[in-house]
């Protein structure tokens, strides 16, 4: 087993006013040539947008794109045609493929929106572009792991260009729980903590901690307070 942890402060940061960012890998002006990315995970943006503000229209190609909002509603419109609002609660996934132009907006005025910004490669290119969004019900991931990405369309919850799989789970104080990696031989985990204390193995997380784990079959965690969690199992090449 090979693991490092990724601990909250010690993330690429940048506060422009409007956008506050917390970068777990390197990301525009945040450069770490030791955290560039963990397998196909290229980016996990923890990003907090004031009322009103946003990101304007952009490209994109050749990514898969996750964005998970945990406070507040996100707008979205791109040049496929697709205008959303997602809200907590929904996870939604874009294909760039051979190119899309999309952006991103705090749909209100009165308060902030915080969502988590999510990059894959993928494992084929130049696809077309595809959207989708779904809503997962918060009772669902109750002390289990609730599956919200997979690289099956028929699989439960979203599905993108990779074989990877992603899960969210609340746990309450002192629950244990194991996953079992799906493609142990040549997947990888990375366990973020959103909310509470972790125990990982022999490693203890916070709030906003990471861990990385490669040459692993199984994952043994336990909450040590009431927490909120989100694992990654991903390629590593």
């Amino acid at each position: 087993m090979k693991s490092t942890v990724h601990y909250a402060n010690q993330r690429g940061h940048a506060n422009h006013g409007w956008l506050n960012s917390y970068h777990s890998f390197s990301f525009a002006n945040y450069y770490n040539p030791e955290r560039m990315h963990f397998g196909v995970l290229r980016v996990l943006n923890d990003d907090q947008v004031a009322a009103g503000r946003g990101f304007d229209t952009h490209p994109h190609n050749n990514m898969e794109i996750i964005s998970i909002p945990l406070y507040g509603d996100l707008k979205h419109q791109d040049s496929e045609g697709n205008a959303e609002v997602i809200k907590q609660g929904d996870v939604q996934v874009m294909s760039a493929g051979t190119g899309i132009y999309h952006s991103e907006y705090n749909a209100n005025i009165d308060k902030e929106v915080r969502f988590l910004q999510i990059w894959i490669f993928p494992k084929v290119k130049n696809v077309a572009p595809r959207y989708q969004q779904l809503h997962f019900k918060a009772e669902d991931r109750k002390n289990t792991f609730q599956q919200i990405l997979s690289p099956n369309a028929e699989d439960e919850g979203l599905w993108i260009h990779q074989d990877a799989w992603m899960f969210l789970s609340d746990l309450d104080a002192g629950h244990a729980l194991n996953y079992d990696l799906k493609e142990h031989k040549r997947n990888g985990v990375y366990l973020f903590v959103l909310e509470g204390e972790i125990q990982c193995n022999e490693h203890l997380l916070g709030k906003r901690d990471a861990i990385a784990i490669a040459d692993i079959e199984r994952l043994e965690l336990k909450s040590l307070q009431k927490s909120e969690i989100l694992l990654m199992e991903i390629p590593m090449q």
